[in-house]
């Protein structure tokens, strides 16, 4: 009875620790390419080709600019520091958890080297995800996208940051589409 005893319990013991001695595959590679510095959001998804043409997983900035131009609401301008800044909001009306769309017309040209930052909540960005604006050198602005706190804070605003070429920055707010 013993001998029988030991004799299942090492192949018990041989089966498992066999087990456990199998090869794993390896686990896959995964790897990004960084995004271009021309019109492409660190959001965006690029891949090369053998033949060296590249492919976004997303619309082309051209595209987004299209869409975007037909579902904006202009929410007016703002003074920030000692800028009046031109606003429009895109998809919708602000909702809890959704993305919204903030476009940003600065008063002066500058070919995208100014930093545009926006969320949606409060000023200290409480349970805000903060966008940061892609240039549209076409419309000359910033469209920002940001995704709503869940659940909203009772006034929520639109907090826009505008880091000059300088690097000086200053802050202010609007009402967003409720």
């Amino acid at each position: 009875m013993n001998r029988m005893l030991l004799s299942t319990a090492m192949m018990c013991s041989l089966a498992l620790l066999s087990a456990g001695c199998r090869k794993e595959e390896p686990p896959k590679q995964t790897h990004s390419v960084p995004a271009p510095a021309t019109g492409m959001s660190a959001g965006s998804k690029s891949h090369a080709h053998a033949d060296g043409s590249t492919h976004q997983d997303h619309q082309s900035q051209d595209h987004k600019e299209e869409d975007h131009a037909h579902d904006e609401e202009s929410l007016g301008s703002v003074t920030i520091g000692d800028m009046t800044i031109e606003l429009a909001q895109g998809h919708g009306k602000v909702e809890a958890g959704k993305e919204s769309h903030l476009v940003v017309k600065l008063p002066y040209n500058d070919k995208g080297t100014t930093i545009v930052r926006a969320w949606l909540g409060t000023e200290d960005r409480t349970m805000s995800q903060v966008g940061k604006g892609d240039y549209a050198p076409s419309h000359d602005d910033y469209d920002v996208h940001a995704v709503a706190p869940d659940p909203l804070p009772e006034n929520v605003m639109w907090w826009i940051e505008i880091q000059k070429p300088d690097g000086s920055k200053v802050v202010g707010s609007a009402k967003p589409l409720k």
